[in-house]
């Protein structure tokens, strides 16, 4: 059971993640900023490993037939069961990628009933699946699966996965990314745990609706008269957002010391146990 004093932390980070104010983008590149003072959970990619990250998304979307990009966000998934991380990208005008930000995520466990290994591959977040929010409501466990009220759940259809139990065939899983019960899962973050969706810090999660920043496809659609009561009412409109995520496993056979990220001591409850990925 989690310590008042706990408790009171997290009541007070959730009334602050869900009224703070947004801040206006004033250029593409501003968004690094606010991602740096807003997304609590960090990690920071050396120079040499954000170039490889990008010559690999580059290959992967060309190895898709997705090339010539205008102006956009892009957000890459390692899935490596050693490295759990997103990285948030800014593709300029010159067709230079830009670092934004990165943190620890939590993909598919390739072992257990009802698991799927996280597919690579470019996703696109199309109207095709309608996103939906959260309930916050809990399971038989007690765990938010999708996290607090309200927060994101960004889908992105029926895609094909390895499953992690039976036949361990491909077979179709439902590829959503999302925030996690903040209380008891997030400070697991940055290892595998997942049934196959991609797991991100709920400020994070708070970032990308927020700045709309993957929602291309919905933000066109609304410049056409159509409405969306999934988007959020206080979002900032901005003119570079995406609509990938592209998910890549980097091949590491040891975690990097770079993305070995540790929650701070109140973020944790006492009754659990971080656990490492092996």
């Amino acid at each position: 059971m989690l310590s008042f004093p706990l408790k009171l932390t997290v009541a007070i980070w959730v009334a602050v993640a869900i009224v703070a104010p947004a801040q206006a983008l004033e250029s593409a590149l501003s968004l690094k900023d606010i991602y740096t003072r807003t997304v609590e959970q960090q990690v920071q990619p050396p120079p040499e490993d954000l170039q490889n990250y990008i010559d690999q998304l580059v290959v992967t979307l060309n190895s898709n037939n997705i090339s010539k990009l205008p102006t956009q966000y892009i957000l890459l998934v390692d899935r490596n069961p050693k490295v759990q991380i997103s990285i948030l990208f800014w593709l300029d005008q010159e067709g230079q990628y830009q670092f934004i930000g990165a943190s620890p995520v939590s993909t598919g466990r390739s072992l257990g009933f009802e698991h799927f290994e996280t597919p690579v591959g470019v996703y696109a977040h199309s109207l095709a699946n309608l996103d939906y929010r959260a309930e916050g409501s809990k399971n038989s466990k007690g765990v938010r699966g999708y996290g607090i009220k309200g927060r994101r759940v960004f889908d992105f259809g029926w895609q094909k996965a390895k499953k992690g139990w039976g036949d361990k065939i491909i077979a179709d899983m439902r590829l959503q990314m999302h925030a996690t019960d903040p209380g008891l899962l997030e400070s697991r973050l940055g290892t595998v745990q997942s049934k196959g969706c991609v797991r991100i810090p709920g400020t994070l999660n708070f970032l990308l609706d927020r700045y709309s920043v993957l929602d291309a496809d919905y933000l066109q659609a609304v410049s056409e008269g159509k409405k969306f009561w999934v988007l959020d009412k206080n979002r900032e409109d901005n003119p570079w957002a995406g609509r990938y995520m592209v998910v890549v496993d980097s091949g590491k056979e040891q975690k990097p010391e770079w993305a070995a990220y540790t929650p701070p001591a109140s973020a944790v409850p006492a009754s659990r146990k971080v656990v490492k990925a092996s």
